[in-house]
């Protein structure tokens, strides 16, 4: 993946950029399942980390932002925008549909029916911001799925913010008591009767946390995110004819700008960290 900057962005005649935005760097782990499944894809994320945490913040809020994103992004030329973020996805994707018909939008969502189909105990945790948990969008995917599965329902305050908080540090202590807090208050985990053998997690940060979630919940509890299916369906979104536009984009990687609407270490850290990039981040005034 090469790394474009402010002034490299692509025309939509060269191989058109698809548009990812999240309140910070959880997105990164959508980002990471889309440069897997389109290799050769001109990229833009933006981290919102100026108007975060979207997860604690009120509908209004995370709709105004996702427009002013969006906005933004459209005006890059992008082919296609990824809301990398059940927040925000929970909260603006509709209106954005609604009011950019043409262009294949693709949000996220807490993943309940692969989750639900892969239980065993039909008994699943789902841990996700208390904004997701509580929009329409979310009740009415959890209302469709009752009959298939019972899932417990975990707000997990302060988790996304002590992984943005750990990105620069080798002390992974308040993340790993977040992740023991919010576990332990769900209930018995485990492949008997009963218990829950299967945890979605229903936040783009949450992924970050898997190796300290797996700690607590051994080896035999399924996790569950969204990164590889939302890559999937952009990937399908996009169609044959733009998946690969011009003869440079068959033998070329794809390119890779990064924003921020906060302090550009944070999200510099996060990518050296979790997508083995060393590179440069744009401040965003938007």
């Amino acid at each position: 993946m090469t790394v474009g900057h402010g002034t490299g962005i692509l025309s939509a005649g060269e191989n058109a950029p698809i548009g990812v935005f999240d309140s910070g760097i959880g997105g990164l782990s959508i980002l990471r399942a889309l440069q897997a499944e389109l290799p050769n894809g001109n990229l833009i994320y933006i981290s919102d980390a100026g108007h975060a945490p979207y997860g604690e913040r009120n509908s209004a809020h995370v709709l105004a932002r996702s427009r002013a994103l969006a906005a933004h992004l459209i005006g890059q030329g992008v082919q296609a925008l990824v809301v990398a973020c059940n927040t925000a996805t929970a909260a603006a994707i509709d209106a954005l549909r609604a009011e950019y018909p043409d262009l294949p939008i693709v949000g996220v969502e807490p993943a309940l029916k692969p989750a639900a189909l892969l239980s065993r105990t039909r008994r699943v945790g789902v841990m996700a911001t208390r904004s997701t948990l509580a929009s329409e969008r979310f009740v009415r995917l959890h209302q469709g799925l009752v009959s298939q599965a019972e899932f417990i329902l975990q707000p997990c305050d302060g988790l996304a913010d002590a992984i943005e908080r750990g990105i620069e540090s080798d002390d992974a202590s308040e993340i790993i008591a977040n992740c023991a807090r919010h576990v332990g208050a769900m209930g018995q985990f485990g492949v008997k009767a009963g218990e829950m053998d299967t945890l979605v997690l229903g936040c783009t940060h949450y992924p970050f946390a898997s190796e300290h979630l797996r700690a607590l919940l051994g080896p035999q509890v399924q996790l569950v995110d969204t990164g590889a299916p939302v890559a999937r369906q952009t990937r399908m979104r996009l169609g044959p004819s733009r998946q690969q536009t011009g003869a440079r984009a068959a033998t070329e990687t794809g390119r890779l700008q990064l924003c921020t609407t906060g302090q550009t270490g944070p999200l510099q850290a996060a990518v050296k960290r979790w997508l083995q990039l060393d590179c440069d981040v744009d401040k965003l005034n938007v």
